[in-house]
């Protein structure tokens, strides 16, 4: 794998913006770009669940919604950051995969009650697009790695190529592991 090109690279570092969930000193750092309304996102959001039961691992979700084939993929990431600046991210991201065909503005409200940010505040970000410069950070940072589709992947840095499957994904996280899983 040392013939990796600047494609298959992660160029943008992982900082205190992102958004990380797991062991802060494991040794796998995976992290996806994608988006709330993709089905292939919320396959691997599933995947990365069952993984993140198995093994130690530092995980860290960015945006990169695909607007043009999904019109409210925008408005969930903006809703996840609003709930990030109310230190509730991970609940409302996983809200938001788990009920990935209902994210109009009224489903965002009643996910954003279920955590208990506070409402008001939430509908001024929301509103205001205040996070609206954070996801697009995101995305230009995905740009700049070579994202342009979504779900993408990097397992310490290197994008993750092969199939869309929990057997070959864990066994691409963890190859010592693999046997002892299967």
């Amino acid at each position: 794998m040392s013939q990796t090109s600047d494609s298959d690279r992660l160029l943008m570092p992982i900082s205190g913006q992102d958004h990380i969930q797991g062991v802060i000193d494991a040794s796998v750092v995976l992290v996806e770009y994608g988006y709330y309304q993709c089905p292939s996102c919320r396959e691997v959001y599933r995947m990365i669940q069952a993984i993140q039961q198995q093994i130690p691992l530092r995980f860290v979700f960015r945006h990169f919604p695909q607007t043009h084939l999904h019109p409210q993929a925008q408005k969930a990431s903006e809703a996840a950051e609003a709930a990030a600046a109310q230190n509730k991210f991970w609940q409302m991201h996983n809200l938001l995969f788990e009920n990935q065909y209902a994210l109009n503005n009224g489903h965002l409200l009643e996910y954003a009650n279920n955590i208990q940010l506070d409402i008001n505040r939430f509908l001024q970000d929301m509103a205001g697009h205040v996070h609206a410069e954070r996801v697009a950070q995101n995305i230009q940072g995905g740009i700049k790695s070579g994202v342009s589709n979504t779900p993408a992947l990097f397992i310490n840095g290197v994008r993750y190529r092969d199939a869309w499957d929990q057997q070959k994904l864990f066994a691409a996280i963890a190859p010592d592991q693999n046997s002892q899983s299967m």
